[in-house]
């Protein structure tokens, strides 16, 4: 409190005041307990304004933003320091029908429990491979340090994870599946885009070949 800032301040350099000098210190700490409190504020905005900024407000999952910013530097990381560096994307199989199906806040929630399931899959395993919402059925996770064989387990461990999944709505039971892409870094890819495309390749070789099935390369 103002009243509290003043009292330490007089306590601290043991000061024998007169009421007016009093006054004039309690304006003087009420201007200072004014900054200071601004001064968080002004921190706590700018947190939330990043958290806002780099993370999908449904999922709570890392947005595109993210997504671009982690890419371009472990591939820049990666090349520099021949590192591997793979990538795992999905999407939801037959979205559109469970948004006509069922309505839009069905599939805001068949959004939410997939993103928790696969955010929990990863936590288990590494804290280093993280999940993106890159788009709005579609997800990207990137496995800094991993070869293709690496990300076998934690590909495997999200792929039956979330084919298991039933998402409660309402009275209804939505059974979910996911088509899946992988890839690595090939030393001959010259930007991120070349990994990404690689592997979205693979995600619509696994949808034109009848869905729930992951392709790897």
């Amino acid at each position: 409190t103002v009243s509290g800032y003043a009292d330490k301040f007089v306590q601290k350099f043991g000061l024998n005041l007169q009421s007016t000098e009093y006054g004039y210190l309690m304006i003087f700490a009420g201007l200072l307990y004014a900054y200071v409190n601004m001064l968080t504020q002004d921190s706590e905005i700018k947190l939330r304004l990043a958290q806002f900024a780099s993370h999908d407000a449904l999922t709570e999952t890392e947005n595109f933003a993210a997504y671009t910013e982690h890419i371009k530097y472990l591939f820049d990381d990666s090349a520099k320091n021949n590192l591997n560096l793979s990538m795992m994307m999905f999407d939801i199989d037959h979205f559109k029908h469970v948004n006509d199906t069922y309505g839009h806040l069905a599939g805001d929630r068949v959004l939410q429990e997939v993103a928790a399931t696969v955010t929990t899959v990863l936590a288990a395993n590494d804290e280093k491979v993280k999940l993106y919402r890159t788009g709005g059925e579609e997800f990207n996770v990137l496995f800094p340090g991993y070869d293709l064989a690496s990300t076998k387990v934690i590909v495997r461990q999200v792929f039956e994870a979330v084919n298991h999944l039933v998402v409660k709505y309402e009275d209804e039971e939505i059974n979910v599946s996911i088509s899946v892409g992988v890839s690595t870094l090939h030393q001959a890819d010259g930007s991120p885009i070349d990994l990404y495309n690689r592997v979205d390749q693979n995600l619509y070789f696994s949808k034109r070949h009848g869905r729930m099935r992951v392709t790897v390369e």
